[in-house]
């Protein structure tokens, strides 16, 4: 659900996140009265070392998901979920050089507070296993210099003044994922292509601390270095889900 339709619509819903590259505009809607992705008791952040560089195959990246990265893909950001049914996970950064896959940086983050879903839907809490584009960026937070075309808009892109503290600048940053969207168009834009039912607008974007609606959060140092490496001219995406789906 993008951010403007959730205002019209209610004020207590929340927007993050985009077209599966082979089946999201801000992060999947959040419960009556509550804060975004958030029910109970902060979880804890992520531990754990990053899967060690792989010169041919992406680490823990299994045959079905790895076929589906385009060949001209040169840069890829994966999230390893800790379990299907976790909202902890890691982010890696990887880029292809001399045949092979890289790895350029690692932080903890956090995905749906439920975990993953091979079948995402609206409000299902869980964020999608898959292969998604990532095109456009935006956010409150002025352009730190990124790659990606960048929609600056402190209207668009502010959290509901109800939404608790710790949560006031989760859309400082945003990455698009383009999961039922358009890609290329800004974050906040609305059209769903799959449909309403299948949800949308999941997005990376900075950390509050615990699970999300559906979108994948890490550190600002995170979002802003991948704001400055992630290159349209160098195709990347992005690789999602629980260890388990990731390696089938």
């Amino acid at each position: 659900m993008h951010i403007d339709s959730v205002r019209r619509s209610t004020r207590w819903a929340a927007a993050l996140g985009t077209l599966l590259l082979t089946t999201l505009s801000a992060c999947g809607t959040a419960s009556s009265g509550s804060a975004p992705g958030h029910h109970g008791p902060a979880e804890s952040t992520a531990s754990g070392s990053a899967p060690a560089s792989d010169p041919v195959h992406l680490p823990g990246v299994g045959r079905r998901l790895y076929a589906r990265i385009p060949a001209q893909s040169r840069q890829v950001v994966a999230v390893y979920g800790k379990g299907r049914d976790s909202a902890e996970s890691e982010v890696v950064l990887y880029v292809r050089q001399g045949g092979g896959w890289h790895q350029e940086g690692s932080w903890a983050a956090h995905n749906g507070r439920r975990g993953w879903t091979l079948d995402h839907h609206e409000d299902d809490k869980r964020s999608p296993v898959g292969v998604f584009t990532l095109s456009a960026a935006g956010g409150t937070f002025a352009d730190p210099g990124s790659k990606l075309p960048y929609d600056h808009n402190t209207y668009a892109y502010a959290s509901p003044k109800e939404w608790p503290k710790a949560y006031q600048h989760d859309f400082g940053y945003v990455i698009a994922i383009d999961y039922n969207r358009v890609p290329g168009t800004p974050p906040r834009d609305g059209a769903r292509p799959l449909g309403a039912a299948k949800g949308g607008g999941i997005w990376l974007h900075l950390d509050h601390g615990s699970g999300t609606s559906a979108c994948v959060s890490m550190p600002k140092s995170a979002m802003e270095t991948l704001l400055r490496t992630l290159d349209p001219a160098r195709h990347p995406v992005v690789v999602m889900g629980d260890r388990a789906d990731l390696g089938a």
